[in-house]
């Protein structure tokens, strides 16, 4: 017998004895630990459009800026019981499954609609199992992070990226996954592994010449402060993923399951749309800063990055044919 059902058949049996109405079952409490802010378009889209949605049976707890678990360490949090959910990068999951790798590879999702019919896509279904059989975690939904480019200290008379060569020995801050590590090779820079919450200081200081994120993120965590330009790269339409206990979901009604998987959608969609709102709107922002703003040569980067997977460690784990199946899912 559940846990819900022991509750439920208490609450009958309290009933049938006082001679009143049955009591209301407790609600579940989803502890949400993620490293962005508050006001990032995530937060603000499971705050104010998954948390209502499920508010009848589940309260909602949300923990910002890594402040109850340590950024990096959700998944393994979820997994051993001490979490309900996070926002999870694929970058992330490949330190468990090798495979996820090709959801972070350099120029593979091509935009926000793309990324979500690949995740929609019967493709997808054999690496949701392997995370929910192996890590206790199950993917709900694919949140649009924002197209990643290169914000650098220098500005364009120093370092001018046109091309991949250009980023020779700039030291990229990147987060520390291999995943991670390799793109920023593949990029032509040096990357540097470091705690997304050090990076402003790093850049402030010059520990780092530079960093990478979508636009959104450069002025949520107000690194145009700290930096001089931006270079449209767009090298990664990146990416996160609601994670939520198994364990948990398992425990849920059907129709409470059917709630949870439609909230997670619902704020999925929220977000994706302010997100690609607030891109359009950035540029024009981060000039009246003083960022000077500019497209190098995408071409020239994208056969630049996609060369550097072929043959790579992070290639030989992908399932065969996977990558063609997304490229057919594109435009």
């Amino acid at each position: 017998m559940t846990f819900t059902l022991k509750t439920s058949a208490l609450a009958l049996m309290t009933a049938a004895v006082l001679g009143g109405p049955v009591l209301a079952q407790d609600k579940v409490t989803l502890r949400m630990s993620t490293p962005a802010s508050e006001t990032d378009q995530r937060s603000v889209a499971l705050a104010e459009v998954f948390a209502p949605a499920v508010s009848d049976f589940a309260t909602y707890e949300p923990h910002y800026n890594a402040s109850l678990i340590a950024q990096g360490s959700e998944l393994e949090a979820i997994a051993s019981g001490d979490l309900e959910m996070s926002i999870a990068s694929a970058q992330e999951l490949a330190t468990f499954f090798p495979e996820f790798s090709i959801f972070a590879t350099g120029y593979v999702h091509q935009d926000a609609a793309h990324q979500v019919a690949v995740f929609n896509d019967a493709l997808m279904d054999p690496f949701k199992k392997t995370v929910e059989d192996e890590l206790g975690v199950k993917l709900l939904s694919v949140m649009y992070l924002g197209r990643r480019h290169v914000n650098l200290r220098q500005c364009p008379d120093e370092v001018n990226v046109q091309t991949p060569a250009d980023l020779a020995g700039v030291n990229l801050r990147m987060p520390g996954t291999d995943a991670w590590q390799f793109l920023g090779k593949a990029l032509g820079a040096n990357p540097t592994p470091m705690a997304f919450t050090e990076v402003y200081t790093a850049l402030q200081t010059g520990s780092v010449d530079g960093q990478d994120n979508p636009l959104p993120t450069v002025v949520d965590a107000k690194f145009f402060e700290v930096t001089c330009q931006v270079a449209l790269t767009s090298h990664l339409v990146d990416l996160n993923y609601i994670a939520f206990s198994k364990e948990v979901w398992d425990g849920l009604t059907p129709e409470q399951q059917e709630a949870v998987q439609a909230a997670a959608d619902a704020a999925a969609e929220s977000g994706r749309q302010a997100q690609l709102k607030k891109e359009e709107d950035l540029v024009s922002f981060l000039t009246e800063q003083g960022l000077k703003i500019y497209e190098p040569d995408l071409k020239a980067f994208r056969e630049h990055v996609q060369a550097q997977y072929v043959g790579s460690e992070f290639a030989q784990s992908w399932p065969e044919g996977v990558l063609e199946k997304i490229n057919a899912l594109g435009n």
